[in-house]
């Protein structure tokens, strides 16, 4: 192949290939899910009636082991709705990482719309918090009258901030423990617990077993386009159904979007392990490029954290433009830190790309296996 030839190929794959790896939320409905959709038996959901939407929250519930399900527009409301009807005395008080999910990135809705305080402990690098400080934050009942009401507990599983981190059921059951002994609820932010369900090898009921509610997106690992669950007991669900009406969640032929969500359910759960099994390997690869530097012990699921070395000659910001040059598409977190985040649509061909192409960005140097 001629010099010139092989720069040919590479414009041209720099022009139409791409690989997005912003987020496990970028993915596009697949054929069985558009076909699904367009198929779908639905009716209006506000007025109870449609059957598709039936079936997934039906399905939802029995996989989590609880009574009930409830599908809403999004995770951030599917946490806010939890929150608020476990804390349904404003001025309650919800203990929760300060690394979490619902803390940093849901626009403090728990507080400004709800009236629910949060009292944050700190997130351990694995996205657990310590028993003793969680037991340690909770308000005495019977102490002064200045104290807001503790009356919830709420973890992220996987964690997102500290990697896609799993919390185990023994580390969960242990916190259902002390929320039961205080009289207080426990809420799962459970966004990719089917990631952490694969990635542990546990049954996804036994992961969730000790929690009172668990917020599920469907359009994260899953891969469906639009949505969240939520699970619980009947009669949270019945008060969970109302306040989603109240934040103007109740939405009318929802079946639409259910049935894409089924699909999700029945072709990607399955997949899930194959995203980690490439991230990881992405994530020992790039762990070999000189300036570059991921702790792999903590890609434990789908997402890899990637450090800019201060000897680099590059920084977040222009890695992720002179990448996108390439069609791959980054996060930056900051001036030295990038997130990748695996989904079903990135291929093993799309890793070895990716690799190669960070080869070439950091060092100037292309990978000889790469495109």
């Amino acid at each position: 192949m001629s010099f010139t030839f092989w720069l040919v190929l590479v414009a041209e794959e720099m022009v139409t290939r791409i690989v997005d790896l912003r987020s496990d939320t970028v993915t596009k409905p697949t054929e069985a899910m558009r076909a699904a959709m367009a198929s779908a038996d639905v009716d209006d959901d506000v007025l109870g009636h449609d059957p598709t939407c039936f079936r997934l929250e039906a399905e939802m519930a029995k996989i989590l082991g609880k009574e009930a399900a409830l599908f809403v527009p999004s995770g951030t409301m599917a946490n806010l709705i939890s929150v608020l009807v476990h804390c349904d005395i404003r001025g309650s008080e919800v203990i929760l990482g300060n690394n979490s999910h619902i803390h940093i990135y849901e626009n403090g809705g728990i507080a400004t719309i709800g009236g629910v305080h949060p009292r944050t402990v700190k997130n351990n690098e694995d996205g657990t918090m310590d028993i003793d400080l969680i037991e340690a934050a909770i308000r005495d009942p019977k102490g002064e009258l200045v104290y807001p009401t503790t009356r919830l507990i709420c973890l992220e599983n996987t964690h997102g901030n500290s990697g896609g981190r799993c919390l185990s059921v023994k580390y969960t059951d242990k916190v259902g423990e002390v929320a039961k002994k205080h009289g207080l609820k426990l809420h799962i932010d459970g966004a990719r617990i089917f990631n952490a369900s694969v990635a542990l090898g546990v049954p996804v009921d036994r992961l969730v077993q000790a929690a009172d509610s668990v917020s599920v997106c469907l359009s994260k690992g899953l891969g469906a386009p639009v949505g969240s669950v939520i699970v619980g007991s009947s009669s949270f669900i019945a008060k969970a159904k109302r306040l989603r009406k109240t934040l103007g969640g109740g939405m009318r032929q929802v079946g639409i979007l259910c049935a894409a969500a089924l699909v999700a359910l029945q072709e990607n759960v399955e997949k899930l392990g194959s995203d980690h099994k490439k991230a990881r390997f992405l994530a020992d690869g790039l762990n070999e490029i000189k300036g570059l530097r991921v702790d792999t012990s903590s890609v434990e699921t789908n997402i890899i954290y990637v450090q800019i070395e201060e000897s680099s000659r590059t920084t977040a910001a222009k890695l992720c433009k002179d990448l996108e040059d390439y069609g791959i598409l980054l996060m930056a977190l900051s001036s030295s830190s990038l997130r990748i985040v695996f989904h079903h649509q990135i291929s093993t061909s799309d890793v070895q790309y990716v690799l190669s192409c960070f080869q070439q960005a950091v060092n100037g140097v292309r990978n000889e296996n790469g495109n």
